[in-house]
């Protein structure tokens, strides 16, 4: 017959530390597992990529790359060793390395006091530390950081000239 007092007292003495027995973990909440983030795939400083990125996951880039970025719905971190000449696509960028390439952050672009970036930023929110280094130009409009937004306008194969001066 199974006594279940001393299974209990055997439960109890388990759970105390300093026995030889870990003491029980809870589980986890489901929120609190979603609300943290995986480590980044990462590219590490000895990695030299030429191509198209893309992907589902944050990335960190302490390498070099050179092509095109997409990363539409997620973070891209461009690490302090980081060289990057290509163009960017992210929910969010942050740039503590050197990048070379236009920018398109669908939440926002952080530029840290060590990076330095040269291309066009497109982002509703636009963050440059002191010291950092920056050359081009910045769009902030909420608006422009839809992929659509971001491609430039055909011009009219019409034939005719959009210049209405008569001389």
């Amino acid at each position: 017959m199974i006594d279940m007092n001393q299974i209990r007292r055997n439960v109890v003495r388990w759970g105390r530390a300093g026995d030889g027995m870990p003491p029980a973990v809870p589980a986890e909440p489901a929120a609190a597992r979603e609300g943290r983030r995986a480590a980044p795939a990462t590219i590490g400083a000895s990695i030299r990529f030429r191509g198209e990125l893309s992907g589902d996951e944050d990335f960190l880039i302490q390498g070099e790359v050179e092509g095109r970025i997409t990363l539409a719905k997620n973070h891209l971190t461009i690490g302090e060793n980081g060289r990057v000449r290509a163009d960017v696509e992210a929910r969010t960028i942050v740039v503590e390395g050197e990048l070379h390439g236009d920018l398109l952050g669908h939440e926002k672009v952080v530029i840290k006091k060590t990076g330095r970036v040269q291309g066009n930023i497109v982002s509703p929110r636009v963050t440059l530390e002191d010291g950092a280094k920056f050359k081009g130009s910045i769009e902030m409009d909420p608006q422009a950081a839809t992929p659509a937004a971001a491609a430039p306008a055909a011009p009219a194969a019409t034939g005719e000239s959009t210049d209405r001066r008569r001389a």
